[in-house]
């Protein structure tokens, strides 16, 4: 096939690139343009990761001829194929463009002196980025030479009303996001099939979440989510030639069907080349080589954009990139105290048993270090909601952790931890003992119950070389190749190790086996098992197999956060965010998938709008994730090491005057 001489530099390099359909051909855009778009004509963009992967964007006028659609269509589908199929595809149409397409130009799209105007209900943030792209474009496409005014809603001037003709009513303001359906994200999931020799669409699930399994690589998909004005084409890896280049026009035909806007957004994605925002429909996506035991594990994808930052300790406070991913803030060798929760009240745990949880328990772990000669306190406060402790216990440990957080002038960064789901930071605190999770019981004084005469134990070290032992149901099916494994019967110890286990969790599994009692233990390699072995955990049942398991770090999402409908409103910031998406008068979730913060100036509103309420909604089905409440101004590395060029002084002065400043 012949390619146009254009294809020749696409994806060279990470990076925006930008053409328009000009008499049926493609032509640059020159770089200094980028984001300015002709409402006449049609655009393809190409976005290409570091990874690589690739986002390849169709951007239709309002005022673009139907040939130039055409062609603009042709050429996109060209250059998928130039870039052997990979790409994720977007179809984009003025005014209706999606997030992703829109996080490429920071200072927004334009469609020439300058007026911002402001409503009368709009926020702060709202008119900080007003401004900022009123800025832009008066730096940039009028060379400075504009004159810039700001026009408050019922004070128009002459020219705002020669220009855009006379003043309609105007609304009153509403929530950003109105709809329940929106917000809980619901889609329906449809096949695409040419197997009776025409081109058939037939329903597989009418409402989300939906399994992965129903997705065939023989097939391909459309995900309809018209609700939200999204369509996804998911095409399968072997499906037929036609069915995948049928995608999109399948994908068309089915929002005139629909009745749906025509500035309905279409993503038409490879296998494995899915976007977060079509994964979050699915209940525990697995990518390739997944896998799940206490805390998760992941193989290094192709369309990975956050680069995997190995962990030495000896760079904790230099290196925020690593702090960020890895969640340390130091070495784990600062002053720790840990608190039972009994009665309503916190009790003191013997240091001698720091390091050992109790399922029938919740704990409070307050952690103290220093850092650029200031002391930092980390609040852990562990709970086992769902299994053995009472709602009493659980109500009790929140207002314990505020109690506690006040008596310290609300300096400390709280972090609510689920048992099974505990950070790398939390495990390092033991003084090179591993963390010691046992599946219920209590660590009260006369109040211990019966434990059963199987036990097994599940031992793993995390990439920061913390270690946690964590009990399981005596099941085969909890076995893993990765991983060591005690398993404690009547008669005997075995200590089982798998291909993959590592000498540190060897020496872990040594030290659960000394207050397991029961004498010695039987070190058993797998593949070698007796039959007492198997005999204990009920019978040989299939396990995770898969070795060589890494873990990949999953691109990071800001969200801006609002519960003024009387439910938790999640916006996300599009692209790549930085400091200055950060929105000091609303609370702001940044989700790192194996854990979720919470910034915000209101300590209240962080509380009530804390991530749990955006985890126990997301489709994905992740439950127990740690959520960490920060306040604004006291940000631990493990926060701002997401966002390059952190600047600690940025909001000693008011962002908006700042900037009002440049007019």
């Amino acid at each position: 096939m012949v390619f146009h001489k254009e294809f020749q530099i696409a994806g060279k390099g990470p990076g925006l690139q930008v053409w328009r359909v000009e008499k049926m051909d493609l032509k640059p855009v020159p770089k200094q343009l980028y984001g300015n778009f002709f409402t006449g004509d049609c655009y393809v963009l190409l976005y290409t990761t570091a990874a690589p992967s690739y986002y390849i964007h169709m951007w239709l006028g309002n005022e673009s001829s139907q040939d130039e659609m055409g062609a603009a269509a042709i050429f996109s589908s060209q250059l998928d194929d130039f870039l052997g199929g990979g790409p994720v595809q977007f179809r984009e149409v003025q005014n209706n463009e999606s997030i992703t397409f829109l996080g490429y130009f920071k200072s927004g799209i334009k469609y020439k002196d300058i007026f911002q105007w402001c409503g009368s209900e709009c926020n702060r943030f709202e008119r900080l980025k007003a401004s900022e792209v009123a800025i832009d474009v008066r730096d940039n496409e009028r060379n400075g030479r504009a004159k810039l005014q700001i026009v408050e809603e019922g004070g128009e001037p002459e020219a705002i009303i020669n220009a855009l003709g006379p003043k309609p009513n105007i609304p009153a303001g509403s929530p950003d996001d109105e709809t329940v359906e929106r917000a809980n994200k619901k889609g329906a999931l449809y096949m695409i099939s040419d197997a009776a020799g025409s081109m058939k669409v037939s329903v597989v699930a009418q409402t989300s979440p939906f399994k992965q399994e129903m997705l065939s690589p023989s097939e391909c998909y459309i995900l309809d989510n018209g609700s939200d004005c999204k369509i996804f084409v998911w095409k399968g890896p072997s499906a037929s030639t036609d069915e995948r280049k049928a995608a999109m026009n399948a994908a068309e035909q089915f929002i005139k069907e629909k009745n749906y806007p025509k500035h309905t957004q279409i993503q038409v994605l490879p296998c494995g080349g899915e976007t977060t925002l079509f994964k979050q429909f699915f209940c525990n996506w697995k990518d390739k080589d997944q896998t799940t035991g206490p805390g998760q594990a992941y193989s290094v994808g192709r369309i990975a954009r956050v680069e995997q930052v190995p962990f030495d300790s000896s760079s904790l406070h230099t290196n925020k990139t690593m702090v960020a991913q890895h969640g340390m803030v130091d070495d784990g060798s600062g002053k720790v105290q840990v608190w039972r929760v009994e009665d309503g009240a916190q009790v003191p745990v013997d240091p001698s048993s720091y390091g050992q949880f109790y399922g029938g328990d919740c704990y409070l772990v307050l952690y103290s270090y220093r850092l650029g000669g200031r002391e930092q306190h980390i609040i852990y406060t562990w709970l086992v909601q769902g299994r053995k402790c009472t709602q009493d216990e659980l109500a009790a440990s929140a207002f314990l952790t505020v109690k506690l957080d006040d008596s310290m002038g609300g300096s400390p960064v709280q972090v609510r931890v689920t048992q099974g789901q505990e950070p790398a930071h939390l495990m390092s605190l033991f003084k090179g003992k591993p963390m010691v999770i046992h599946l219920g019981g209590t660590s009260r004084k006369g109040g211990q119950s019966k434990v059963g005469s199987t036990r097994l134990f599940h031992i793993r070290q995390s990439s920061t070389k913390a270690t946690r032992a964590v009990e399981v149901e005596p099941s085969a099916t909890f076995l893993n190749t990765n991983d060591v494994f005690v398993l404690k019967s009547p008669d005997t110890v075995f200590l089982w190790r798998g291909v993959g286990a590592t000498e540190a969790e060897m020496a872990a599994a040594q030290y659960v086996t000394s207050f397991l009692g029961g004498g010695k233990a039987t070190v058993v390699s797998e593949g070698k098992e007796p039959a007492g072995f198997w005999s204990a955990l009920g019978g040989k049942k299939e396990y995770q197999t898969s070795s060589g398991l890494q873990k990949m770090v999953k691109p990071p999402r800001l969200f801006g956060c609002s519960n003024k409908t009387g439910r938790l409103i999640a916006e996300e910031v599009p692209g790549d965010f930085t400091q200055s998406d950060l929105a000091t008068d609303d609370v702001m979730l940044l989700d790192t998938w194996d854990q979720c913060q919470s910034i915000g100036l209101n300590v209240e509103l962080s509380s009530c709008l804390s991530a749990k309420d955006y985890l126990d909604s997301d489709p994905s089905g992740r439950r127990g994730i740690a959520i960490t409440t920060i306040k604004q101004g006291m940000e631990p590395a493990t926060f701002t090491g997401w966002f390059q060029a952190w600047d600690p002084k940025m909001w000693e002065t008011d962002p908006l005057e700042r900037i009002r400043a440049r007019f």
